[in-house]
């Protein structure tokens, strides 16, 4: 997949239709009762993305996002403003090149019907139709954290890329939300999310490790102003050094600005320069997330985990 290019008059053609705007709620936007059979994770042996004349060097992006209960407002966020903003400013930016995202709807696997659900990857506005078929299922079992490592299990097991097959790259994943990661994946749990039979339980440090040879991985961590923020913001310091970054929920509109930044970062440009071109207020907003990104390099220059 991954045919087409992106422009600004295909997303105005569909904010018009669907009738998005900052006043559409979470529920007019994605208004599927249940995951769609296409999007669930245990349906789908493998997404692709391919080099063709439209993208002859894609970059695979996958952003996966937390839709349990109480991230309502990040799904909106996504589908109304931060996925064109990031996919305008990547164009322009030439943050990676050739981008094609695919989207991730993702869960609790403990408690939810759907603990991941993802599209295809696209490089036009397909991304964006696709996204608003995604279910909000609004679980999650109050459990200490969600499943986003089922996206690190499915982006190592279940995606093939001309990115990483042909030329030796990395794509790029984020995964956002408000909470920690359980701490493992259960042989139950995988068959559930994948209809894969595995061994045996697989950690998330494993999981890291294996996903981490194809994919440049980062976690984005949103800051609720309450209690419990320090804790799990050093929870995802400790778990991905210098590939996890707080943002306010009240910046939640920057979304896009901080994941090109980060992107930039990546590609090895400084911090600096990352933030120029921004509106002074932005990058001034941005600059304490993006001081927790730190890509360190080996002697032959490449980016190393």
């Amino acid at each position: 997949m991954g045919r087409g290019s992106y422009r600004a008059t295909d997303w105005m053609a569909l904010r018009s239709s669907k009738k998005l705007s900052g006043d559409s709620t979470a529920v007019q936007i994605f208004d599927s009762k249940a995951a769609a059979v296409s999007n669930r994770s245990n349906l789908v042996k493998t997404r692709e993305s391919r080099d063709n004349p439209d993208s002859p060097e894609s970059t695979p992006v996958i952003i996966g996002f937390d839709v349990t209960a109480s991230m309502g407002y990040l799904a909106k966020e996504i589908a109304t403003n931060s996925l064109n903003n990031m996919i305008t400013t990547i164009l322009n930016n030439k943050a990676v090149k050739d981008p094609q995202v695919l989207c991730a709807a993702i869960g609790d696997v403990k408690s939810d019907n759907y603990p991941l659900q993802v599209t295809q990857f696209e490089s036009d506005i397909r991304m964006v139709r696709q996204l608003m078929t995604l279910c909000l299922e609004g679980g999650g079992g109050g459990n200490e954290g969600e499943s986003y490592n089922l996206l690190w299990y499915f982006a190592s097991r279940h995606t093939s890329t001309d990115c990483f097959e042909k030329r030796h790259e990395k794509g790029i994943l984020f995964t956002i939300g408000d909470d920690k990661c359980h701490a493992d994946l259960s042989r139950n749990e995988i068959a559930k999310a994948f209809g894969d039979n595995v061994p045996y339980t697989i950690s998330n440090e494993e999981l890291i490790r294996e996903v981490s040879s194809i994919y440049d991985i980062f976690h984005l961590y949103i800051e609720n102003d309450t209690v419990r923020d320090k804790e799990v913001f050093h929870y995802w310091k400790d778990l991905l050094p210098g590939r996890s970054a707080p943002i306010n929920k009240k910046d939640i509109s920057l979304l896009s600005d901080l994941i090109v930044a980060i992107m930039l970062v990546n590609g090895g440009k400084t911090h600096n320069e990352a933030l120029q071109g921004m509106d002074q207020d932005i990058a001034e907003r941005l600059a304490r997330s993006l001081s927790f990104i730190e890509i360190k390099k080996t002697n032959s220059n490449t980016i190393s985990f």
